[in-house]
Formats: structure tokens, C-alpha cells, sequence
């Protein structure tokens, strides 16, 4: 199996050439079948696999600060699990991604395996210079269309924080806070968080 890989807007994009095929579309069981594991950020769109950059550092202490919030909340409720990247959400043969951090609620546990076969009740997105426009766009709208009922969008650049809520199959934006306001889900009720714990660890 010979590798090889181009930078494309911005992203490295992996392909896998194959007793002579390049570009080939896999579906998410034959690339875990045939590529070693890997902490890069690397996801499957519709057969396709790119895999981005290492985030950055900043990046990694926001997302963490807010799985730590998260975790420690639905620890307390004792009401699901909650995971941080990197760990592939299955949604479907030729489709995974990568969320920052995902929730499962109990009732859903069961989408738990070796990575999660299925949607997430909420999930959350640090945006980077490379994924703004595909998290802001393209994972709201695979989000959307797969039912994962929350979707939190963490914005280092404009220091805001929107939540998207699921209703009736298209998401609303249940709220967007900024410096000195407190973030609040509408799927985890009673689940908050400051901008600036965020942000500035504040």
C-alpha cells in the first residue's frame, strides 16, 4: 500500500493508492480495516478522507476547558457519557467525522462500541482558521440532517459561543453569548457555561 497526500484549501487531504488505484472512496470499515490508527483529525465524507492538521494549542484548551464543564455536569446527573476528539461518531458506510466533544444521553448508550455508531445527543465544534467554513456549514448541515439534537459551535476568533437546538428536524439557534455572558443548553437543562471559562480559563 503506497500513501500519499496534497494540500488542498488549506487541508491535508490522505489518499491511499492500492494495487494501482488512487483516489478511492472507502467506507469507514474497510478504512479501519486498512489504516493504522492516527490522533490527526481524519474524517470520511462520503468515501472521501481527509485528515486536517493537528489543532492548534489554543484550540485544544478551549475544547478541553469545555469538555471538562461537560463531563462534570453530566457526571453529576449521571445521565449519559461524554468523550472528547479524537473519536469517530459512525453515521453512515461512507460517512464519519470528528467532534471536539460529543455527548451520549443514556437512553442512547447502546451507539457506544469501539467509536460511536450513530448521532450524538450534542455535540461541540472549536473552529479553526482551516474548519471554520466546513463546521460553520458542513457539519451543521450533516448534524441536522442525522438528528443530533444540540449542536454547540465554539467561536475562538469572535469570542462567542452559539447553540443550535433541533426542532421539528431543522436547527434554531436557541442562543449565541458573548464576553461576560453565560452560554446555556436547552437540550441539558440547567447546564451553563461562562464565555470566559472558555476563552481565558476565567
Amino acid at each position: 500500500m503506497v500513501e500519499y497526500s496534497t494540500v488542498i484549501a488549506g487541508k491535508t487531504r490522505l489518499g491511499v493508492a492500492s494495487r494501482g488505484a488512487r483516489n478511492r472512496l472507502w467506507t469507514y470499515d474497510e478504512l479501519t480495516a486498512e489504516l493504522p490508527e492516527s490522533n490527526l483529525p481524519t474524517e470520511l465524507w462520503d468515501g472521501e478522507l481527509t485528515v486536517a492538521p493537528a489543532p492548534s494549542f489554543q484550540h485544544q484548551e478551549i475544547s478541553l476547558r469545555f469538555y471538562k464543564l461537560l463531563d462534570a455536569w453530566v457526571g453529576r446527573k449521571r445521565c449519559g457519557k461524554v468523550v472528547a476528539a479524537p473519536v469517530d461518531m459512525v453515521l453512515t458506510s461512507r460517512r464519519s467525522v470528528q467532534p471536539d466533544v460529543l455527548f451520549v444521553s443514556t437512553e442512547q448508550l447502546g451507539i457506544i462500541k469501539e467509536n460511536v455508531r450513530g448521532a450524538a445527543d450534542l455535540v461541540a465544534e472549536v473552529l479553526s482558521p482551516g474548519t471554520r467554513r466546513r463546521d460553520r456549514f458542513d457539519k451543521r448541515d450533516l448534524y441536522e440532517q442525522h438528528g443530533i439534537r444540540e449542536y454547540w459551535i465554539i467561536d475562538p476568533e469572535a469570542q462567542t459561543v452559539e447553540v443550535l437546538s433541533l426542532e421539528a428536524g431543522e436547527y434554531k439557534l436557541a442562543g449565541r453569548w458573548r464576553e461576560r455572558e453565560t452560554a446555556r443548553s436547552r437540550l441539558l437543562e440547567g447546564f451553563a457555561v461562562p464565555v470566559p471559562a472558555l476563552f481565558s480559563g476565567a
